[in-house]
C-alpha cells in the first residue's frame, strides 16, 4: 500500500469510528477489541511485517506518523498496536526461518494479533524468568509482571534469563493452558489509572516448555540496555498524539466559549508541539542526552496539553467519560511508558525547571 493511502485510511478510520467511542474504549476491552478489529480490517496492523510475508513493511518515518495518529485519538488503540507492532517486528527480524513462515503470514492475513512481555529485562536482581536449556529447547519458569492484551492477543513473546546472563526470547500462548510439559497461569486483569481496557495481567509460567521451533532469538548480555539506547525516541510520535489529543479538546473548549485566552493558549501550546516535531524530525543522529532530552520535552508538553485540556474544560472534566480526564491519565502512561533510569532522570531534570 502507498504510504499516503495508509495514513489517510488511518485518520478516517479513526475519526469516523474510533474519536466518538474514545472514551468507551478507554475503559471497555470489548470497544477496544472492535477498533482493532477495524485496524486490522484496514491491513493496518501488519506495517511492519515484510512484503515478502504479505505485510505493508512501510518505512519508519511512516509509522511515527501512523503512531501519532493512533494515539491523538485513543492512547488505548495506539498502546495495543504498538505492543502488537513490537513483537511482529522483533520476529520478522528473526534468524528462525520456519517460525517466520509459520507466524507472520497469518499476521499479514489478519489471523494472529501478538503481544509482548519482557520489560522484566530492564529490572536489577534476580531474574523474573529463568530458562532453563534441555535437549529441545528450554524450560521457562517465573512471573512477567505485564503482559498486554489478555483476550485480545493469541500469543505474546516473552523473554527468559539463561544460566549465563543471556536472554532467550519466544513465542508462547496468551491463554490459561495446562500440558504435560508445563503450564502458563494468567492473573485477573489489573486496574490501571487509564487504558484500562488492554487488559495487563501478570503471566506465571511453571517449566514450560519453549520448543526450540518457537524461539526468535538468543540476545546477549545487556541487550536490553543497548536496545533501549536504541528506542530512546521510540514512544515520542505517540506522546505527540497524546499532546495533539490535548489541544483538540482545548480547541473545541476555546470555540464552544469564544474565549480569546483560550485561543492563545492553543496555539501557544500548538507552536511548542511544532517546534518539537521539528526537533524530532531531525534527532535521529543526535546524541543520547540530546534524545532524553527531546523524550523529557514531550512528555511533559503532553502533560501540560492534558492539564490544560482540563483547566479549561472546568468541573466538567471530573465527569469519567470527559476527554480531557482521558487525555491527561494517558499523558501519565505515556511519562512512564517503556521508562529507563535515564529516561526518569531525564524527565524529572525537565520537571524541576522553572
Amino acid at each position: 500500500m502507498d504510504a499516503q493511502y495508509i495514513l489517510n485510511s488511518t485518520e478516517t478510520y479513526l475519526q469516523k469510528c474510533v474519536a466518538p467511542r474514545a472514551e468507551i474504549i478507554d475503559s471497555d476491552s470489548e470497544a477496544l477489541k472492535t477498533a482493532v478489529s477495524g485496524l486490522e480490517d484496514r491491513s493496518l496492523l501488519a506495517l511492519r511485517v515484510p512484503q515478502k510475508w504479505g505485510g505493508a513493511e512501510i518505512a519508519l518515518e511512516i509509522f511515527y506518523q501512523y503512531q501519532e495518529l493512533t494515539a491523538r485519538y485513543s492512547g488505548a488503540l495506539c498502546f495495543l498496536q504498538t505492543q502488537h507492532h513490537s513483537a511482529t517486528f522483533m520476529l520478522a527480524n528473526s534468524d528462525n526461518e520456519m517460525l517466520k513462515s509459520t507466524y507472520l503470514p497469518p499476521i499479514a492475513q489478519k489471523e494472529l494479533l501478538l503481544g509482548i512481555g519482557f520489560s522484566h529485562l530492564r529490572r536489577s536482581g534476580n531474574p523474573a524468568v529463568t530458562a532453563t536449556p534441555i535437549k529441545d529447547g528450554y524450560l521457562l519458569s517465573g512471573k512477567v509482571p505485564w503482559v498486554t492484551g489478555f483476550g485480545l492477543f493469541q500469543k505474546f513473546i516473552v523473554a527468559a534469563v539463561l544460566p549465563d546472563e543471556r536472554a532467550v526470547f519466544g513465542l508462547v500462548p496468551f491463554a490459561n493452558v495446562e500440558r504435560e510439559y508445563g503450564k502458563i497461569v494468567c492473573s485477573e486483569i489489573m486496574q490501571l489509572i487509564a487504558m484500562n481496557s488492554t487488559n495487563t495481567v501478570t503471566a506465571t509460567l511453571d517449566n514450560w516448555l519453549l520448543h526450540e521451533s518457537e524461539i526468535i532469538s538468543v540476545k546477549p548480555v545487556g541487550w536490553i540496555s543497548e536496545n533501549d539506547t536504541k528506542n530512546i525516541l521510540n514512544f515520542v510520535p505517540g506522546t505527540f498524539g497524546c499532546s495533539r489529543a490535548g489541544l483538540d479538546v482545548i480547541a473545541a473548549a476555546a470555540a464552544a466559549k469564544n474565549s480569546p485566552f483560550i485561543t492563545a493558549a492553543c496555539q501557544k501550546l500548538e507552536q511548542k508541539l511544532d517546534r518539537l516535531k521539528q526537533n524530532f524530525q531531525q534527532s535521529q543522529h543526535s546524541s543520547k542526552a540530546e534524545q532524553l532530552a527531546l523524550r523529557a520535552q514531550a512528555i511533559d508538553l503532553a502533560v501540560r496539553c492534558g492539564h490544560a485540556a482540563v483547566a479549561v474544560s472546568s468541573g466538567a472534566a471530573n465527569g469519567v467519560l470527559h476527554p480531557a480526564g482521558r487525555v491527561y491519565r494517558e499523558a501519565l502512561v505515556y511519562t512512564v511508558s517503556g521508562q529507563t533510569k535515564d529516561v526518569m532522570e531525564a524527565t524529572l531534570a525537565r520537571l524541576i525547571e522553572f
